[in-house]
């Protein structure tokens, strides 16, 4: 695996692409209710929010194509669903949430401003960025995550250095599914699939003449780097978290207690670098999903020149109308969302690097619909309607813990793959 200026470029401005508004409310509260058993959260929430995205980068790597390639060994119907789905959960819903964490973290606590006032200036901006989109990958990766990165690094470490290694009591049943579960709320398997094929189009863009296999290992080696510092940077907010246990009241919230734990560690200037890391952190993501959501449009119109365009008017103002709810409403919003879409994109990630042999279109249909078939049961409880997922929890392994899917996925693939090579076998012989 080779380092040079432009993976570290690149590995930047993923990285900065992943890091949005979930990103950095969700672990401090995971760690400050989980007690001493953070480190079962943590790698809980490092499986769905780094090990997952990681995996999707490199899929990316592989295919190099955009979403679109992503899941057409399923079908080009169900590929054309998917996107859409996900586009447009993407840019209704986390790319709306990065600016009301904003406006609560960053700009309210200054300016005291209305809600409308910052989501119609944040997305202005976002649209700037958006249609600049041949020097997207510079802007980020070389001015606006080394910020990001130099102010998490002063909260962690004066958290680590100033407060005693004391924590309180474990409040998850399941500390390691609760991580799990709460790392879909990063939207980063999903960021993942979306990001790769930006950074897919803007490598294209600025490295035509570079070869299939030069783009692979720009796009492995920066994904590497991107999912350590992600990796680093959450176990380090998740410890923070259950180390000032003692200093905030049970029911603090998510943004409250990021606020407070600022403070604490960065004194008086708390406010202003909080303002510029939340701002950050939250706009280089919506930035991703616009652009991501324009280049999928563009793509299937080819003919029409002002696609990108105006899907990145659409989705800027879908953005400030979304954007002046509450960040709670929005979270709770995008659950049952996330409980039907996160898995079978998990699954398409896991079978676009599994090896070709063992990922054929028939294993690629067969373990997407049972999929979606064992995830109805966790979407129909993320409604509030539990009849059915009580009584599947009884005979489907681990639905308790809203896992259903996971051992039937993983059945169908091994079951179809034993079918499919002694059926290979079988004709050979013939």
């Amino acid at each position: 695996m080779r380092f040079t200026k432009e993976t570290f470029v690149t590995a930047f401005a993923l990285f900065s692409l992943f890091f949005g508004a979930g990103n950095l409310i969700l672990p401090p509260q995971l760690g400050f209710l989980s007690g001493p058993d953070w480190w079962l959260v943590a790698l809980g929430f490092a499986l769905s929010a780094v090990c997952i995205p990681v995996l999707g980068i490199l899929a990316h790597a592989r295919i190099q194509g955009g979403l679109f390639e992503f899941a057409s060994k399923v079908s080009p119907l169900f590929s054309l669903v998917y996107c859409i789905l996900i586009y447009a959960i993407s840019v209704a819903l986390p790319s709306p949430r990065t600016a009301a964490v904003t406006h609560e973290m960053a700009i309210e606590p200054l300016f005291n401003s209305p809600p409308l006032l910052t989501s119609l200036v944040y997305f202005s901006l976002v649209f700037i960025f958006v249609i600049n989109r041949s020097k997207l990958l510079d802007l980020i990766g070389k001015w606006l995550t080394p910020a990001i990165l130099v102010i998490l690094v002063m909260v962690i470490g004066i958290s680590l250095y100033d407060f005693p290694f004391h924590f309180g009591d474990n409040g998850f049943h399941s500390p390691f599914s609760h991580g799990v579960l709460e790392g879909y709320q990063t939207f980063d398997a999903i960021g993942a699939v979306v990001v790769g094929g930006v950074i897919i189009v803007s490598i294209n863009l600025q490295k035509k003449e570079r070869t299939y296999e030069l783009k692979k290992q720009l796009i492995g080696s920066s994904g590497f780097l991107a999912g350590l510092a992600l990796l680093s940077i959450y176990t380090g907010l998740i410890l923070s978290g259950a180390l000032l246990h003692e200093s905030f009241p049970a029911d603090i919230s998510r943004t409250e207690l990021l606020t407070g734990i600022s403070r604490l560690t960065l004194g008086k200037t708390a406010n202003v670098l909080l303002s510029l890391l939340v701002s950050l952190a939250c706009f280089t993501t919506a930035v991703g999903i616009v652009t991501g959501a324009s280049d999928f449009v563009r793509s299937r119109f080819p003919g029409h020149p002002r696609s990108y365009l105006y899907t990145a008017i659409t989705g800027s103002l879908l953005g400030i109308i979304v954007g002046q709810l509450n960040v709670g409403i929005i979270i709770d919003l995008a659950l049952p969302a996330l409980m039907f879409i996160y898995p079978v994109t998990i699954v398409l990630i896991l079978l676009n690097v599994a090896p070709e042999r063992y990922s054929s279109s028939l294993v690629f249909r067969t373990v997407i619909i049972t999929t979606i078939l064992f995830s109805i049961p966790d979407f129909i409880n993320s409604l509030g309607i539990g009849e059915i997922s009580e009584r599947s929890a009884s005979w489907i392994p681990l639905s308790g813990y809203s896992l259903g899917w996971v051992i039937p996925a993983l059945l169908v693939f091994m079951g179809t793959n034993m079918i499919y090579s002694r059926k290979g076998r079988n004709q050979s012989r013939g």
